[in-house]
């Protein structure tokens, strides 16, 4: 039922877009609203050269826990306001599912420019214009069939987006993952899946933000009211993971990066429980000097007491009474931390999310890049 009325409400989406559309033509005609579908791109094509302009070349190579990594080089030609993206040296085909096809591998780079713009555009194709984009054949951005891709949307591209900030020193690494959680049972034919909230990391002027999707997700979490009673599960706890004493992965910097979640689930009926993630083993870098963030991690506690290790990418059946405990990973810290370790907070550091225009503004390329 609640696939069917997902799939109703998508048409129902593209329906509405259908009429309204019709209603602009009819309106203005149909040349003249193809001729602004055209300035809507010219408009976000000059916005991206203007902030390549301002940008460095860099490179930047970015392992997963499994031992793949993505590599980029991005060469900025300042005079002609553009730039050439490169991701060779990429690991080869993964002979898991973490491939991202090219269509995943391009929106997550159209993202990461988009976030540069400080102007309030759209988001469409006028952003890549300026920018030529090499990934090689048989990579695990750009695999050939029939290849497993199911985490490329949800946990490559998060790779991608941070190698292209580490590239251009923009910020510290997100969490990302996107702690994607699936559970159910074929007996029953319910199943449930949600992604899970981390830290973000800090740039040269703001600090991360505790607890939010980043990047390439934005998806809310059901309400824990609304969970617990459609599914035999309970929230026990949902809190920010604490930072830690000081050390080389707490996340802090001259600005901090922002902290993980704790979510804590207690099963009451027989389940298989599935997690696919990244960041456990290798943990979001930091930026200039700053820290990188803590590594995610989770265990099964068992109704019996005893503790099972669970793995990143992993899958189990629980029974009543199990308990699945799960920590997110933190941002990366930028810049050296203060002395007296007493971070940069920034003013409503805590509410506020880095969005478009805040990352665009606040980011001085003079500081970065290596070239």
């Amino acid at each position: 039922d609640a696939n069917v009325a997902d799939i109703r409400a998508q048409v129902a989406a593209n329906a509405k877009g259908i009429r309204e559309l019709k209603k602009m033509c009819v309106q203005y005609s149909l040349p003249i609203v193809q001729k602004y579908m055209g300035h809507v791109q010219d408009n976000a094509e000059l916005a991206v050269r203007a902030a390549l302009s301002k940008l460095r070349s860099g490179s930047f190579c970015y392992e997963l826990d499994s031992g793949k990594a993505v590599c980029v080089r991005v060469d900025v030609d300042a005079a002609r306001k553009s730039c050439v993206v490169d991701f060779s040296g990429t690991s080869s085909e993964d002979d898991g599912n973490f491939n991202a096809p090219l269509a995943v591998t391009r929106a997550a780079t159209l993202y990461v420019f988009r976030t540069l713009v400080a102007d309030e555009i759209p988001m469409n194709e006028g952003c890549m214009l300026p920018i030529e984009l090499l990934v090689p054949d048989a990579c695990m951005l750009n695999p050939t069939y029939p290849r497993a891709v199911v985490a490329g949307n949800v946990e490559v591209s998060q790779v991608v987006t941070d190698t292209l900030y580490g590239a251009m020193g923009i910020m510290g690494a997100s969490q990302g993952t996107m702690n994607n959680v699936t559970f159910g049972s074929a007996v029953s034919g319910r199943q449930y899946y949600e992604t899970v909230a981390g830290g973000t990391g800090a740039g040269p002027t703001w600090p991360g933000a505790d607890g939010v999707q980043s990047h390439m997700t934005n998806s809310r979490l059901t309400d824990p009211e609304v969970l617990e009673l459609r599914f035999p599960v309970s929230i026990e706890r949902f809190s920010f993971r604490d930072r830690g004493p000081p050390g080389p992965c707490d996340g802090r910097g001259k600005f901090d990066g922002g902290v993980g979640v704790e979510r804590v689930y207690k099963f009451h009926a027989p389940m298989k429980l599935i997690l696919l993630a990244n960041r456990r083993r290798v943990p979001p870098y930091g930026m200039a000097g700053g820290h990188c963030g803590a590594a995610g991690e989770q265990y099964i506690l068992r109704g019996n007491g005893t503790r099972d290790e669970f793995g990143a990418c992993d899958e189990t059946d629980v029974s009543p009474g199990d308990v699945f405990y799960l920590a997110t990973p933190c941002g990366g810290g930028y810049g050296e931390p203060s002395s007296s370790g007493t971070p940069q907070r920034g003013e409503g550091a805590v509410e506020e999310t880095t969005t478009f225009s805040r990352m665009a503004s606040d980011f001085d390329p003079e500081r970065h890049a290596d070239d």
